[in-house]
């Protein structure tokens, strides 16, 4: 609705926006080298963040670089994920219809990844979200999976993306085979204030229209408010934008943002 008001030819602060548009702090550079670095060595990687700090986004990005003639992506985001399911999601994405048991699943997958590595000379990298909801037996599977050598190398790059508590979970004594098995952990940081407008002024510039919206104070509130979360970010500066729009304002200002807050944003009247 507000797209035309302020002359905007795209939407701004959009899940959707495109990878090559994506703002890129040091960070994000930083951990999308590593997990670069992980697919193309076949390592097994831990990737977590706090809830809207940008997990699902970064991936994205990460496997939208990666050469399609160079790597086989799989992808897998269920919070019951069994053993015997975590087999029939990977067979499914290959196209090959899972056998029920789970020892019989494994050798099809292997039989699989030994045909994409050996005849097709590609690299499987399988990426399993939401990891920190996972059962023990899940992990389990996992670890015994990348146990199996092939020429000396791993089946295959696994990448576990999750919040916190993934990692949390696996320092405990009772994963310690599998934290054993680790081999980078990636920590994707919420912004600071610095990063903030930096990140309201990418998204704006995608959407190649007006660009002096938000006030520096403006920029503060929005700050406070999120805590640096691109989620929080984007949901908070559409509210604003769609408040400015209805009110037929051309700069949003902090008191503007801290109405939207109290009035639009979920928790704001608490702040």
């Amino acid at each position: 609705m507000f797209n035309d008001y302020f002359e905007m030819k795209k939407t701004p602060f959009m899940n959707d926006i495109a990878s090559d548009a994506l703002y890129m702090s040091s960070e994000l550079e930083e951990v999308l080298s590593r997990l670069k670095y992980a697919a193309e060595n076949q390592m097994f990687v831990i990737v977590t963040a706090d809830v809207g700090c940008g997990k699902s986004t970064s991936i994205r990005k990460f496997t939208d670089d990666l050469p399609a003639d160079d790597f086989e992506v799989l992808y897998l985001s269920d919070s019951k994920l069994t053993p015997r399911w975590f087999y029939k999601g990977l067979l499914d994405q290959l196209g090959i219809e899972s056998k029920f048991y789970r020892g019989d699943a494994r050798h099809q997958l292997h039989q699989q990844l030994e045909l994409i590595q050996g005849v097709y000379k590609k690299n499987v990298v399988t990426i399993v979200d939401e990891a920190h909801l996972l059962a023990k037996e899940t992990l389990e599977e996992i670890r015994f999976l990348l146990n199996t050598r092939m020429d000396s190398r791993t089946p295959m790059s696994l990448i576990l993306v999750g919040q916190k508590e993934l990692w949390d979970k696996l320092k405990l004594r009772n994963y310690a085979a599998i934290k054993q098995r680790i081999d980078l952990i990636c920590e994707l940081q919420q912004m600071d204030r610095a990063q903030t407008e930096e990140y309201i002024q990418a998204h704006l510039k995608y959407a190649d229209g007006a660009t002096d919206i938000f006030t520096d104070k403006a920029i503060d509130e929005i700050f406070r408010f999120s805590v640096g979360s691109a989620r929080s970010i984007n949901k908070l500066c559409t509210h604003a934008l769609l408040y400015a729009f209805q009110r037929a304002k051309r700069l949003i200002d902090d008191h503007m943002i801290r109405t939207v807050i109290q009035a639009e944003m979920p928790g704001g009247g608490k702040r």
